[in-house]
């Protein structure tokens, strides 16, 4: 049962950055579409970035110009590197691959607050 790891969450205030990192310990991570999801309170989970086994990216309206995903297959990691950060922005981060096959992790805590 593969459930991925996130860490890299935080506090920052609006403007800042971070980076978030997921590794998934699964077989050919090379071929799954991996994607970056976040769930804000009282919300629905939804799909913020996903990146596909090729490396093409694609990215929701409220993080295009703002996110950036990215992958490591050697590592079997993918990272979201998110700038500009604003309030709408606090959530917990989780990754699954873009079909959500795997287990869903604890996720990681981003907060944005002056």
């Amino acid at each position: 049962q593969v459930q991925p790891v996130e860490s890299g969450g935080g506090l920052v205030h609006p403007g800042g950055s971070l980076r978030l990192s997921c590794t998934a310990s699964v077989s050919f991570f090379s071929i799954y579409t991996m994607g970056w999801y976040r769930q804000a309170p009282g919300k629905q989970r939804e799909l913020v970035a996903f990146i596909t086994n090729g490396g093409s990216t694609n990215y929701a309206a409220s993080t295009k110009g703002r996110f950036t995903i990215s992958r490591d297959n050697a590592k079997k990691t993918v990272y979201l590197q998110m700038n500009s950060l604003k309030p709408e922005d606090t959530a917990v981060y989780y990754c699954n691959s873009a079909s959500a096959e795997f287990h869903w992790g604890q996720g990681t805590q981003v907060t944005v607050s002056s």
